[in-house]
């Protein structure tokens, strides 16, 4: 959240849906074998693309990242796949950071979502509110 004079179109897109179109639900959907995350977790690769958003964008997950990357327990792409997830824990965390959101979801007319789609097996993950675990929904 950054009320500055600069132009945000996807703060001004959430402030509109849940302010004016009274959205209910948002779903903060990551993916396996994201490019992204996977020069996150390589210290040695080169930028994505050339440009001013991609690398600010990948900075937020850093932190995480390096604790990621250096785990000893964890095969590489057990690592990615744990990244991938935590991103979308951040990402749910940082739509609490927008007034509009906050405010509605502490009222119960606004919940945010995590879920996580496994390219590899069609798989869809969903996050659990309340550990932020991923887990597979239950087809009933």
């Amino acid at each position: 959240y950054a009320p500055d004079d600069q132009f945000h179109s996807t703060s001004a897109a959430l402030e509109f849906a849940v302010q004016s179109l009274k959205v209910k639900n948002i779903v903060v959907m990551g993916h396996g074998r994201c490019g992204g995350i996977r020069a996150a977790l390589d210290s040695t690769a080169a930028p994505l693309s050339p440009g001013d958003f991609i690398g600010k964008w990948m900075s937020l997950i850093a932190p995480a990242a390096e604790t990621v990357s250096s785990s000893t327990f964890m095969t590489a792409a057990e690592r990615q796949t744990a990244l991938e997830r935590i991103s979308i824990r951040y990402s749910i965390a940082n739509l609490r950071t927008f007034p509009c959101v906050s405010i509605l979801e502490g009222k119960g007319r606004l919940s945010l979502h995590g879920a996580w789609f496994d390219i590899s097996t069609g798989e869809l993950w969903v996050m659990n509110k309340d550990t932020g675990d991923f887990e597979r929904p239950e087809i009933t």
